[in-house]
């Protein structure tokens, strides 16, 4: 059993003027409190996380309230206003304050409460709100899917299942990438700098929504199809595109790759699933289909002059790589599938090669 942990988002809704101001005190004094002010009227426990979390202050910057584990309260009642009621421990009312929110998913009596955090954005209030659980982790499965990272799509998957067809998630990241870029480009020329900051916070929600998006599917047609995850380890992706140009190098350092591959591991996580990563080096360049060198005429495109082929989906080589070595590496020796991936399988046209 391993404990699998979560951030369940809500908003805080329907505050009443005096529960709001009781809020926005305890809020605005944790601020002064971090920048030095020392007789400030902030509740112990508060005060205590905040000299246990934020070690460097940077100015200008407001920071979430921080509610150990021991003092927040979630319950369920059902009511007209809201579904879900959360206490916050604050100094200006003894016992705290009840706020409703509106979380984006259920809080299940289960899971166990930890750690959180109260912010405000835009004059709004929202809690991010810390679950966890014991998790049983599956070592028996029937399939593998495979999740290709790369360049010119968010992610690449295909599985050792006839039905389930290459699916290529996050075309549109990269052009958001270009968009805002180009937005940055021209208010920094008009000096704009509190723009470029609001844009920037944007286009990061934007991007985030996306790759939730993309995590929370993969994770569930590995559940559906009782398959094992499996992905390539990004070592040196950042380093290897120092040669590919400028705008490359733009491109590679505003991509989400690591912060993709966390949400699908987290989320596999929560459901049980094991995820494996394994070499990932010249995926990219192997033919799947003959395993001799071949070459990327495009970004796009991949053909290898050993077996014919041409005009090959690039992403989809790197992710049918990626699944015909996994079975080679952890087949045998492992055991986790069943039906057992081993090299015999990998031989049997129908489950591997049927491309």
């Amino acid at each position: 059993m391993v404990k699998a942990t979560k951030v369940i988002k809500a908003k805080i809704v329907y505050l009443t003027k005096i529960k709001e101001k009781l809020l926005s005190e305890e809020y605005e004094n944790l601020q002064k409190f971090l920048r030095g002010e020392k007789n400030v009227k902030l509740y112990s426990a508060n005060k205590q996380q905040a000299k246990r979390y934020y070690k460097k202050i940077k100015p200008n910057k407001e920071y979430p309230l921080s509610i150990r584990k021991d003092l927040i309260k979630v319950e369920k009642r059902d009511t007209k206003i809201a579904k879900y009621w959360v206490r916050i421990p604050v100094a200006g009312r003894r016992g705290g304050i009840w706020v409703a929110i509106k979380p984006h998913e259920d809080v299940l009596s289960e899971y166990r409460i930890g750690e959180s955090k109260v912010f405000r954005r835009n004059g709004e209030w929202y809690i991010h709100i810390t679950v966890f659980k014991e998790v049983e982790i599956k070592e028996s499965y029937s399939h593998a899917l495979a999740v290709d990272i790369g360049e010119r799509v968010m992610a690449c998957v295909c599985g050792t299942w006839n039905s389930l067809k290459p699916i290529f998630y996050g075309k549109e990241i990269r052009e958001i990438r270009r968009h805002y870029a180009w937005l940055r480009r021209r208010l920094q020329e008009k000096k704009l700098l509190k723009k470029v900051k609001e844009i920037g916070n944007k286009e990061h929600r934007i991007v985030n929504d996306i790759l939730h998006k993309i995590s929370r599917e993969i994770v569930n047609i590995a559940k559906e199809h009782n398959a094992v995850i499996v992905m390539g380890k990004l070592n040196g992706i950042r380093k290897a595109a120092q040669n590919k140009g400028k705008r490359m190098r733009r491109l590679i350092n505003s991509w989400a790759y690591y912060r993709l591959q966390k949400y699908i591991e987290y989320k596999a996580l929560w459901e049980g699933i094991k995820v494996i990563y394994i070499d990932e080096r010249e995926t990219s360049i192997i033919c799947h289909r003959c395993g001799a060198r071949g070459k990327r005429k495009t970004q796009r495109c991949f053909e290898c002059l050993n077996c014919g082929l041409r005009d090959f989906n690039a992403d989809l080589n790197g992710a049918r790589n990626i699944l015909k070595r996994f079975p080679r590496l952890y087949g045998e020796e492992r055991g986790c599938c069943e039906p057992p991936l081993n090299r015999a399988c990998a031989r049997k046209p129908s489950v591997y090669d049927r491309w």
